[in-house]
């Protein structure tokens, strides 16, 4: 009786073995490969002052610290390194003209990714314009993107909805935003681990 036992305790422990295992597996498997894409604006920054690493960037390495995802820094050839409100004043001119800033590298295989982060400062309501020249750029359809920005009282503005109308065959998530001073913080990532999990509820 006591080897009876024995036995199907063992068999109970390696069924319980297998069926965590599998559903790792599996969990890999809809997950697929991921990357953070963002923008992000170091030196005078509102509310912070002059910044060394920029707020988007600190939220963009709290995801990849958490997910495991790569990262393409979308990098002006414009200098945006200027006085906070001569920044202002030119990011607004960028978006009353409707202008599409070049930017430096590429992604040589955007096949490899199922889930994009998204990311940006709210800059004239939106993401910054360097990153609309980025979406003409890259086909995301099919892919589930998940937006964020940083901001100071304009959380996603209309980010989210200009993602699903320039990629109305990708699946996009209802994203997330994080006040500029609060990615200073030392909580950050324990923040935008809450800010994923409620993404993945979704």
């Amino acid at each position: 009786m006591r080897i009876l036992t024995t036995t199907l305790l063992l068999l109970a422990g390696l069924l319980t073995a297998c069926t965590a295992q599998t559903n790792n597996q599996n969990m890999n498997r809809e997950k697929g490969k991921s990357i953070v894409v963002f923008f992000s604006h170091a030196g005078e920054n509102y509310s912070v002052g002059n910044i060394k690493v920029g707020n988007t960037k600190r939220v963009a390495d709290a995801i990849s610290e958490l997910t495991g995802a790569e990262q393409f820094e979308i990098v002006a050839d414009k200098n945006y390194d200027m006085p906070y409100k001569a920044l202002v004043n030119l990011a607004t001119k960028e978006g009353e003209n409707n202008e599409f800033p070049t930017y430096k590298g590429k992604i040589d295989n955007m096949a490899q990714y199922d889930t994009i982060y998204i990311g940006g400062p709210v800059w004239w309501g939106t993401y910054p314009r360097v990153m609309f020249t980025f979406f003409r750029d890259y086909d995301l359809s099919g892919k589930t993107i998940v937006p964020f920005t940083t901001h100071e009282g304009s959380g996603l503005g209309s980010a989210v909805s200009d993602l699903r109308r320039i990629y109305p065959k990708a699946n996009i998530l209802d994203g997330f935003s994080i006040y500029g001073h609060e990615c200073q913080k030392p909580d950050l990532k324990d923040k935008v681990e809450r800010l994923i999990n409620g993404q993945r509820h979704q």
